[in-house]
C-alpha cells in the first residue's frame, strides 16, 4: 500500500535550516507529483511546495527562496530543505502524493525558536 514516512523534523533557532525526507513506496513515485505541506497550531494546512514528474517546481511565495523541494527518483525521497528559518515557519509539514485520492504522511514537527 501507498506509505509515505517523513523524518527530519526538529528544533531550531531562527535562522538556522532543517532538511526534511519523504521517503515513499507502493506507487509509481517517478511519475507522481509529491508536495510538502505544514499546518500550524490553530491554522489550516497549506501548501509550501510541490515538484512534479519532471521536477518542476511551484512554491508558496512567502517560501521562495528558502525553502527548496528536490526528488531522487532513485531513492523514491522527496525532500525539502529549509533555510534562514523563521518562527512562524513552526508546524507539522507533511508530504503528500497529489493524487486522487490523495495520500498524506504522519507529519514531522518543525519547531523554529526565536
Amino acid at each position: 500500500q501507498v506509505q509515505l514516512v517523513e523524518s527530519g523534523g526538529g528544533l531550531v533557532q531562527a535562522g538556522g535550516s532543517l532538511r526534511l525526507s519523504c521517503a515513499a513506496s507502493g506507487f509509481m513515485f517517478r511519475s507522481s507529483t509529491m508536495g510538502w505541506y505544514r499546518q500550524a497550531p490553530g491554522k489550516q494546512r497549506e501548501l509550501v511546495a510541490s515538484i512534479n514528474h519532471l521536477g518542476s517546481t511551484e512554491y508558496r511565495v512567502s517560501m521562495k527562496g528558502r525553502f527548496t523541494i528536490s526528488r531522487d527518483n532513485a531513492k523514491n525521497t522527496v525532500t525539502l530543505q529549509m533555510n534562514s528559518l523563521e518562527p512562524e515557519d513552526t508546524a507539522v509539514y507533511y508530504c503528500k502524493r497529489q493524487s486522487i485520492p490523495p495520500y498524506w504522511g504522519q507529519g514531522t514537527q518543525v519547531t523554529v525558536s526565536s
